[in-house]
């Protein structure tokens, strides 16, 4: 596999960027890594009205209302809520121009054995998003997604899928000039909650004897949350409504990524775990008919219209290959260890 060290890495994904001084915004599930860096951006690079953090664990809210204290941003409103109260979601949407749906449960194993409770906070979850948004008349939506919601094997990827299908459709039910919904969909994110990375850097602090691999095949897509967070921006800029966005990101291998944090360490392969894909996919050739390109990312384009006034593609997009499809094994990007280091300053 052909690498190219650190190229996608510098790709800011922040253009085009949207002007939000004065705007309200709410994100779902604010307090977790992405909420956190999302806000910290929006804060840094603009001067909105309000920004709503909306989730449902208190003692996070509190410690992140410490990181963030009144008498410097007063523009951040703490809320408790859960994505399953849809009353309580529109307490919280009014007056509110942006949404970033952040919230969700990710964990594959704990949806595999709870898949109840996924259903209701990534399906049901997304419906009441859909809802109190079209009510409060919010403006635009985004929702984020995952690699894992095409060709899901999975129930967390099934319930991501199922979210996606309800916010692209949703532009039907806000009508004409009503509410937009579009779906930004990224792979593996470094060093948050949940990432390999913050274990395998544990397992080395610790002198390990081994650091554990699912199989030395897998192979997955990252991004950094600064890419993530401005990847979300400019698409809520860009966005018409019914788009899943995907950016063009770097793969590497897992046990390159484990010889690059803990190097010296032998590895001892454990096994695929319930529910896990050996490589990760975001496009399928299936959705390669309605796929154009940019320069830094895909866009899937809805199959059906859900635009007042449809516009010829812009000149610097084009349309993918009939049999195309965006792998993490078949990316024609990958990162090297001396990349992947860089990104830790290390």
């Amino acid at each position: 596999m052909n690498t190219v060290p650190g190229k996608t890495l510098l790709r800011s994904f922040r253009d085009p960027e949207p002007n939000l001084t004065d705007a309200a915004i709410l994100v779902t599930g604010a307090t977790g890594s992405f909420g956190r860096a999302f806000i910290s951006a929006v804060l840094a690079r603009h001067k909105p009205r309000r920004l709503v953090v909306f989730s449902r664990d208190e003692f996070k809210q509190f410690e992140m209302a410490a990181d963030f204290p009144e008498q410097k941003h007063r523009a951040i409103r703490f809320f408790i809520g859960d994505v399953r109260d849809r009353d309580r979601l529109e307490m919280a949407m009014r007056g509110i121009d942006y949404v970033i749906h952040a919230a969700a449960l990710k964990q594959v194993p704990t949806a595999e054995y709870n898949p109840f409770e996924c259903i209701n906070t990534n399906v049901l979850g997304a419906e009441n998003v859909v809802q109190a948004a079209i009510r409060c008349s919010v403006k635009r939506v985004i929702a984020l997604s995952t690699d894992k919601a095409a060709n899901p094997v999975n129930l967390y990827g099934a319930s991501k899928l199922a979210s996606d299908k309800i916010f692209v459709a949703a532009n039907h039910l806000s009508g004409h000039g009503g509410t937009r919904f579009s779906v930004v969909r990224y792979g593996n994110v470094f060093n948050s909650r949940g990432s390999v990375v913050p274990l395998f850097n544990k397992l080395f602090a610790e002198n390990a004897k081994e650091i554990p691999i699912t199989d030395e095949r897998m192979t997955r897509f990252w991004i950094t949350l600064d890419q993530g967070v401005s990847f979300v921006l400019s698409c809520l800029e860009m966005m018409k409504g019914g788009e899943i966005f995907i950016p063009k990101i770097p793969s590497m291998k897992i046990v390159d990524l484990a010889s690059a944090l803990a190097p010296g360490i032998p590895h001892s392969v454990i096994g695929v775990r319930p529910g896990e894909k050996l490589h990760e996919i975001m496009i399928t050739n299936d959705d390669a008919r309605t796929t154009i390109e940019y320069n830094d990312r895909y866009v899937i384009l809805p199959s059906f219209q859900v635009w007042e006034d449809p516009a010829p593609l812009p000149s610097t997009a084009k349309p993918v290959a009939e049999n195309f499809s965006y792998a993490s094994n078949t990316n024609g990007e990958w990162l090297d260890s001396e990349s992947l280091l860089s990104i830790f300053g290390k």
